[in-house]
Protein backbone atom coordinates (compact mmCIF):
# COMPACT_ATOMS: atom_id res chain seq x y z
CA UNK A 1 0.00 0.00 0.00
CA UNK A 2 1.22 3.71 -0.60
CA UNK A 3 2.27 5.34 2.32
CA UNK A 4 2.76 2.39 4.45
CA UNK A 5 6.13 2.97 6.16
CA UNK A 6 5.71 6.36 5.62
CA UNK A 7 4.86 8.61 9.29
CA UNK A 8 4.61 11.95 10.14
CA UNK A 9 7.95 13.59 11.93
CA UNK A 10 6.50 14.12 15.58
CA UNK A 11 7.01 14.22 18.97
CA UNK A 12 5.85 10.92 21.12
CA UNK A 13 3.59 12.08 24.22
CA UNK A 14 0.24 11.77 24.99
CA UNK A 15 -1.21 14.94 23.41
CA UNK A 16 0.34 14.65 20.06
CA UNK A 17 -1.46 11.34 20.50
CA UNK A 18 -4.47 12.51 20.64
CA UNK A 19 -4.27 15.41 17.92
CA UNK A 20 -3.53 12.69 15.78
CA UNK A 21 -6.05 10.46 16.35
CA UNK A 22 -8.29 13.27 15.66
CA UNK A 23 -6.77 13.97 12.52
CA UNK A 24 -7.33 10.22 11.61
CA UNK A 25 -11.02 10.57 12.70
CA UNK A 26 -11.54 13.83 10.54
CA UNK A 27 -9.69 11.61 7.24
CA UNK A 28 -11.82 9.36 7.38
CA UNK A 29 -15.10 11.22 8.13
CA UNK A 30 -13.65 13.11 5.13
CA UNK A 31 -12.75 10.02 2.81
CA UNK A 32 -16.65 8.46 3.51
CA UNK A 33 -18.50 11.87 2.29
CA UNK A 34 -15.78 12.65 -0.93
CA UNK A 35 -16.63 8.73 -1.59
CA UNK A 36 -20.65 9.25 -1.53
CA UNK A 37 -19.59 12.34 -3.00
CA UNK A 38 -18.04 10.83 -6.10
CA UNK A 39 -21.03 8.08 -6.86
CA UNK A 40 -23.18 10.47 -6.79
CA UNK A 41 -21.62 12.55 -9.40
CA UNK A 42 -21.34 9.04 -11.36
CA UNK A 43 -24.73 7.90 -11.47
CA UNK A 44 -25.62 11.64 -12.53
CA UNK A 45 -22.85 11.27 -15.04
CA UNK A 46 -23.74 8.28 -16.61
CA UNK A 47 -27.35 9.83 -16.68
CA UNK A 48 -26.65 12.49 -18.56
CA UNK A 49 -24.07 10.00 -20.98
CA UNK A 50 -27.25 8.12 -21.28
CA UNK A 51 -29.71 11.47 -22.18
CA UNK A 52 -26.94 12.23 -24.46
CA UNK A 53 -27.35 9.42 -26.75
CA UNK A 54 -30.94 10.26 -26.80
CA UNK A 55 -30.22 13.52 -27.59
CA UNK A 56 -27.83 12.91 -30.63
CA UNK A 57 -30.29 10.66 -31.52
CA UNK A 58 -33.11 13.01 -31.45
CA UNK A 59 -31.11 15.83 -32.98
CA UNK A 60 -30.23 13.39 -36.25
CA UNK A 61 -33.84 13.06 -36.79
CA UNK A 62 -35.20 17.02 -36.30
CA UNK A 63 -31.75 17.91 -38.71
CA UNK A 64 -33.08 15.43 -41.27
CA UNK A 65 -36.98 16.86 -40.26
CA UNK A 66 -35.92 20.51 -40.92
CA UNK A 67 -33.99 19.75 -44.15
CA UNK A 68 -36.80 18.12 -45.84
CA UNK A 69 -38.93 20.72 -44.63
CA UNK A 70 -37.05 23.50 -46.02
CA UNK A 71 -36.79 21.41 -49.32
CA UNK A 72 -40.60 21.22 -49.76
CA UNK A 73 -40.69 25.05 -48.99
CA UNK A 74 -38.57 25.83 -51.29
CA UNK A 75 -40.51 23.76 -53.92
CA UNK A 76 -44.34 24.93 -52.53
CA UNK A 77 -42.81 28.71 -52.40
CA UNK A 78 -40.10 28.93 -55.04
CA UNK A 79 -36.59 29.89 -54.33
CA UNK A 80 -37.86 33.48 -53.28
CA UNK A 81 -38.30 32.09 -50.14
CA UNK A 82 -35.16 33.34 -49.07
CA UNK A 83 -36.09 37.05 -49.74
CA UNK A 84 -39.77 36.04 -48.21
CA UNK A 85 -38.10 35.27 -45.10
CA UNK A 86 -35.91 38.19 -44.64
CA UNK A 87 -38.41 40.80 -45.30
CA UNK A 88 -40.51 39.78 -42.43
CA UNK A 89 -37.62 39.34 -39.60
CA UNK A 90 -37.97 42.40 -37.32
CA UNK A 91 -34.10 42.51 -36.47
CA UNK A 92 -34.70 40.58 -33.18
CA UNK A 93 -34.26 37.02 -32.53
CA UNK A 94 -37.17 35.00 -31.57
CA UNK A 95 -35.74 32.08 -30.05
CA UNK A 96 -33.05 32.79 -27.38
CA UNK A 97 -31.43 30.65 -24.64
CA UNK A 98 -30.66 31.40 -21.06
CA UNK A 99 -28.48 29.90 -18.58
CA UNK A 100 -28.77 28.86 -15.10
CA UNK A 101 -26.47 26.28 -12.60
CA UNK A 102 -27.59 23.17 -11.09
CA UNK A 103 -26.00 21.96 -7.77
CA UNK A 104 -25.18 18.28 -7.80
CA UNK A 105 -23.33 16.88 -4.28
CA UNK A 106 -22.01 20.54 -3.98
CA UNK A 107 -20.88 20.74 -8.18
CA UNK A 108 -22.43 23.35 -9.97
CA UNK A 109 -23.45 22.51 -13.61
CA UNK A 110 -24.15 24.72 -16.15
CA UNK A 111 -27.62 24.67 -17.43
CA UNK A 112 -29.02 25.95 -20.79
CA UNK A 113 -32.84 26.64 -21.34
CA UNK A 114 -34.27 26.94 -24.46
CA UNK A 115 -37.35 29.15 -24.96
CA UNK A 116 -39.43 31.61 -27.29
CA UNK A 117 -40.06 35.55 -26.87
CA UNK A 118 -43.33 36.46 -27.72
CA UNK A 119 -42.60 39.48 -28.65
CA UNK A 120 -43.79 41.07 -31.79
CA UNK A 121 -43.07 39.13 -35.05
CA UNK A 122 -44.41 39.19 -38.88
CA UNK A 123 -43.74 35.49 -39.70
CA UNK A 124 -47.25 34.78 -39.35
CA UNK A 125 -47.69 36.58 -42.53
CA UNK A 126 -44.50 35.30 -44.08
CA UNK A 127 -45.45 33.31 -47.46
CA UNK A 128 -49.11 34.36 -47.30
CA UNK A 129 -49.81 34.75 -50.53
CA UNK A 130 -47.43 31.38 -51.74
CA UNK A 131 -46.35 28.56 -49.60
CA UNK A 132 -47.25 30.26 -46.26
CA UNK A 133 -48.59 26.83 -44.59
CA UNK A 134 -45.01 25.12 -45.58
CA UNK A 135 -42.76 27.90 -44.47
CA UNK A 136 -44.09 27.64 -41.02
CA UNK A 137 -44.17 23.81 -41.33
CA UNK A 138 -40.11 24.77 -41.94
CA UNK A 139 -40.14 27.18 -38.92
CA UNK A 140 -41.22 25.05 -36.34
CA UNK A 141 -39.40 22.02 -37.87
CA UNK A 142 -35.96 23.88 -37.51
CA UNK A 143 -37.14 25.40 -33.57
CA UNK A 144 -37.33 21.89 -33.05
CA UNK A 145 -34.03 21.32 -34.31
CA UNK A 146 -32.76 24.42 -32.48
CA UNK A 147 -34.05 23.13 -28.96
CA UNK A 148 -32.33 19.92 -29.20
CA UNK A 149 -29.13 21.42 -30.19
CA UNK A 150 -29.70 23.98 -26.99
CA UNK A 151 -30.41 20.90 -24.80
CA UNK A 152 -27.50 18.55 -26.47
CA UNK A 153 -25.14 21.44 -25.73
CA UNK A 154 -26.01 21.86 -22.15
CA UNK A 155 -25.35 17.93 -21.13
CA UNK A 156 -22.68 17.92 -23.17
CA UNK A 157 -21.72 21.19 -20.75
CA UNK A 158 -22.30 19.33 -17.91
CA UNK A 159 -21.03 16.14 -18.91
CA UNK A 160 -17.33 17.52 -19.15
CA UNK A 161 -17.77 19.81 -15.83
CA UNK A 162 -18.86 16.21 -14.27
CA UNK A 163 -15.63 14.52 -15.68
CA UNK A 164 -13.54 17.17 -14.07
CA UNK A 165 -15.18 17.08 -11.01
CA UNK A 166 -15.38 13.27 -10.90
CA UNK A 167 -11.53 12.98 -11.83
CA UNK A 168 -10.74 15.64 -9.28
CA UNK A 169 -13.18 14.11 -6.28
CA UNK A 170 -11.38 10.42 -6.93
CA UNK A 171 -8.09 11.98 -6.64
CA UNK A 172 -8.73 13.40 -3.25
CA UNK A 173 -10.31 9.76 -2.24
CA UNK A 174 -7.34 8.47 -3.58
CA UNK A 175 -4.74 10.24 -1.68
CA UNK A 176 -6.67 9.91 2.20
CA UNK A 177 -7.16 6.31 1.62
CA UNK A 178 -3.68 5.50 0.13
CA UNK A 179 -1.04 8.79 1.37
CA UNK A 180 -3.10 10.54 4.34
CA UNK A 181 -4.59 7.75 6.32
CA UNK A 182 -2.01 5.22 6.03
CA UNK A 183 0.81 7.88 7.14
CA UNK A 184 -1.47 8.89 10.23
CA UNK A 185 -2.52 5.36 11.24
CA UNK A 186 1.50 4.79 11.08
CA UNK A 187 2.50 7.67 13.34
CA UNK A 188 -0.53 6.48 16.25
CA UNK A 189 1.77 3.34 16.04
CA UNK A 190 4.63 4.82 16.14
CA UNK A 191 3.79 6.86 18.79
CA UNK A 192 2.00 3.99 20.92
CA UNK A 193 5.13 1.84 20.44
CA UNK A 194 7.30 4.98 21.83
CA UNK A 195 4.70 5.45 24.64
CA UNK A 196 4.57 2.01 25.89
CA UNK A 197 9.00 1.76 25.46
CA UNK A 198 8.82 5.02 27.54
CA UNK A 199 6.64 3.20 30.33
CA UNK A 200 8.54 0.12 30.59
CA UNK A 201 11.75 2.06 31.14
CA UNK A 202 9.72 4.06 33.47
CA UNK A 203 8.63 0.84 35.29
CA UNK A 204 12.15 -0.37 35.34
CA UNK A 205 13.61 2.77 36.99
CA UNK A 206 10.60 2.71 39.54
CA UNK A 207 11.89 -0.73 40.28
CA UNK A 208 15.38 0.20 40.67
CA UNK A 209 14.34 3.39 42.90
CA UNK A 210 12.36 0.78 45.14
CA UNK A 211 15.08 -1.78 45.37
CA UNK A 212 17.78 0.94 46.23
CA UNK A 213 15.60 2.76 48.62
CA UNK A 214 14.85 -0.99 50.31
CA UNK A 215 18.64 -1.41 50.62
CA UNK A 216 19.38 1.80 52.22
CA UNK A 217 16.43 1.44 54.75
CA UNK A 218 18.10 -2.29 55.59
CA UNK A 219 21.30 -0.65 55.61
CA UNK A 220 20.51 2.15 57.67
CA UNK A 221 18.62 -0.30 60.08
CA UNK A 222 21.64 -2.33 60.53
CA UNK A 223 23.61 0.80 61.58
CA UNK A 224 20.84 1.43 64.12
CA UNK A 225 20.81 -1.65 65.75
CA UNK A 226 24.49 -1.72 65.39
CA UNK A 227 24.54 1.77 67.07
CA UNK A 228 21.76 0.62 69.84
CA UNK A 229 23.83 -2.71 70.74
CA UNK A 230 27.42 -0.55 70.81
CA UNK A 231 25.24 2.09 73.65
CA UNK A 232 24.22 -1.04 75.11
CA UNK A 233 27.18 -2.20 75.73
CA UNK A 234 28.86 0.83 76.53
CA UNK A 235 26.30 1.30 79.12
CA UNK A 236 27.29 -1.83 80.61
CA UNK A 237 30.78 -1.39 80.48
CA UNK A 238 29.87 1.83 82.71
CA UNK A 239 27.77 0.25 85.16
CA UNK A 240 30.74 -2.48 85.82
CA UNK A 241 33.48 -0.18 86.33
CA UNK A 242 31.13 1.94 88.45
CA UNK A 243 30.39 -1.15 90.84
CA UNK A 244 34.06 -1.87 91.16
CA UNK A 245 34.97 1.34 92.26
CA UNK A 246 32.62 1.29 94.79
Amino acid sequence: MSGQGQRLNVVPTVTVLGVVKSRLIGATKGHQLLKKKSDALTVQFRQILKRIVQAKETMGESLRASSFSLTEAKYTAGENIKHIVLENVNGSASVRVRSKQDNVAGVKLPKFEFFIDNGESKNNLTGLSRGGQQIQLCRSSFIRAIEVLVELASLQTSFLTLDEAIKTTNRRVNALENVVKPKLENTISYIKGELDELEREEFFRLKKIQGFKKREVEKQMLLNKKYAEESVMKQASFSNDGGVSG
